[in-house]
């Protein structure tokens, strides 16, 4: 797929820079890159995209490769001074929710629908469509780099797992320029929120929010954790911090900050 000559006009109106390239091997690093070398060209909400990426980097240092033409890569530069350090942990769970309500949009009028699998998958009709990696810049603290991978036009054939799934390959057609227009609108706002509240993820609403559109919350799971072990139960809420509350036996509750989760149901 190539890039429309009309260009991304919807998102345009809402990023201060929209930067189109024809391929590269990872938005995400070339925006690091980018704004290491001139912070002042890559202000707050400035965008980097493209549908050839060619070693995209997942969660937990996965690889992420598609056909060309197939996916949408776009990295957006997060200046985040205000915000309290201790509430940055809040950043990629506001983008998973900003997707998922991007991808709700898209889906209006039709019996699809999209979810958040904590922390940041976007899901379509459970199967996979979007992954987050949030990045900060280094020597920047304030500044991070949150790329998205959403599977736009690829074919079942093509997707990489069975848990996978594609706009395509459920037959809808995606506007990527409404895509990421409201997905960048959503995050902004999301952020406003939660600066405006000192980090309080209560006080703004962000956690009741981001509840909201979270599959995870109430599901049997299956988390793998980072030391190997794997934590089994169901899914109760998000905490102040974040990070997921698992209820264990129906008795006593574990507290995850980092692991990859598996709905059971």
């Amino acid at each position: 797929m190539t890039i429309a000559p009309e260009g991304y006009p919807l998102t345009a109106a809402v990023s201060p820079r929209v930067q189109v390239v024809p391929t590269t091997d990872s938005t995400n690093a070339d925006v690091v890159h980018h704004v290491v070398e001139a912070p002042g060209d890559w202000p707050h909400l400035s965008v980097l995209l493209t549908t050839d990426q060619r070693a995209g980097r997942g969660r937990l240092d996965r690889s992420w490769v598609t056909p060309p033409g197939t996916a949408l890569a776009a990295s957006v530069v997060v200046r985040v001074p205000g915000l309290p350090v201790a509430s940055r942990g809040w950043i990629p769970l506001l983008a998973g929710a900003a997707m998922t309500r991007a991808v709700r949009a898209q889906l209006a009028g039709t019996a699809h629908f999209a979810s958040l699998k904590w922390p940041n998958d976007v899901l379509l009709d459970a199967g996979k469509v979007c992954g987050i990696l949030a990045e900060v810049v280094p020597g920047h603290p304030d500044t991070v780099v949150v790329g998205s991978g959403v599977n736009t036009r690829m074919s079942r054939t093509d997707l990489p797992v069975e848990t996978a799934t594609s706009f395509e390959a459920v037959g809808r057609v995606c506007d990527e320029d409404r895509l990421l227009a409201d997905y960048l609108t959503a995050l902004d706002e999301q952020l406003s929120a939660l600066t405006v509240a000192g980090g309080d993820a209560e006080a703004s609403g962000v956690r009741t929010a981001v509840e909201s559109l979270c599959s995870t919350i109430g599901s049997d799971v299956a988390v793998s954790l980072p030391d190997g072990e794997t934590l089994r139960g169901r899914a109760r809420r998000i905490d102040a911090d974040g990070r997921l509350v698992v209820e264990q036996d129906s008795e006593f509750e574990s507290i995850v900050s980092a692991g990859d989760v598996v709905h059971v149901r």
